[in-house]
């Protein structure tokens, strides 16, 4: 399995049974357009009916980031209704598509927004001690919801809610992510991809059906809630979301300030 032109790239070992999928657009903060969220919900269907891959780890190129989210550029039409939202990236992520082989996310750099949807699936995260996590939703006039809902799931509701509403005014380090939980292991600069593969090597070589199982006990347990959030999610968006050109505005003067600086 090899990635396309969306910009995923795969490489497996099937001496380990280790799956690692790196989004590849360094030059765009691996940032994640159209081509990729499909690259990547084809990715994790396929790796169903790979009895030879038994963990997997995510990561982004390069070291500036693991992924800013969805391109800004991407263009993505939208019904002319608050009971219809098209996410992108709402099918991104392995449990999603309905994989339950154990993912671990390697984080180097910043990891923010639409990111979420890709740590919030992955059992835990290993991050570089040089990484970033924030939510510049509000800062745009978008609402965090699937972002929030996710990582409520990971972290203390004020940890959630104070990284959502400061927006980009704020970025939780990869120290403080470990301390409140968003963060299982701290690597030193460059390590962690190396650090989660190991990670990934040994729960590989468990035996399939216990590992599995786990997974789907783990996640069980706040499954519903989840589901029931997330239901919610596309109503909210729709309903609390700034016009396109109005989000464009913001983003064009936050960055003019930020580079004024």
């Amino acid at each position: 399995m090899s990635g396309g032109d969306g910009g995923l790239r795969v490489s497996i070992d099937k001496d380990s049974g280790v799956a690692v999928l790196t989004l590849d657009r360094p030059e765009k903060l691996n940032a994640i357009d159209l081509g990729m969220a499909a690259e990547l919900a084809s990715a994790w269907r396929e790796f169903r009916f790979d009895d030879s891959v038994r963990a997997l780890v995510i990561t982004g190129a390069g070291e500036r980031a693991f992924s800013t989210g969805l391109d800004r550029g991407a263009d993505v039409p939208q019904p002319n209704s608050p009971y219809m939202v098209d996410d992108p990236l709402v099918a991104i992520g392995p449990k999603a598509n309905d994989l339950w082989k154990p993912v671990i996310a390697a984080v180097n750099g910043m990891a923010c927004g639409g990111a979420f949807y890709l740590l919030g699936e992955s059992e835990f995260v290993v991050a570089d001690e040089t990484a970033t996590f924030f939510d510049p939703h509000t800062t745009y006039g978008m609402v965090s919801a699937y972002e929030s809902i996710y990582m409520v799931q990971r972290m203390p509701f004020g940890e959630v809610a104070r990284m959502a509403l400061m927006g980009t005014a704020e970025r939780v380090s990869a120290r403080r992510a470990y301390e409140v939980g968003l963060v299982s292991e701290l690597a030193s600069s460059g390590g962690a991809l190396a650090a989660a593969v190991e990670c990934a090597a040994v729960i590989a070589s468990y035996p399939t059906e216990a590992v599995q199982g786990t997974v789907r006990a783990l996640w069980s347990a706040t499954e519903v809630a989840r589901a029931q959030a997330l239901a919610h999610a596309p109503y909210l968006v729709s309903l609390g979301n700034l016009p396109n050109e109005h989000q464009a505005d913001l983003f064009t003067a936050r960055r003019s300030a930020f580079r004024t600086r």
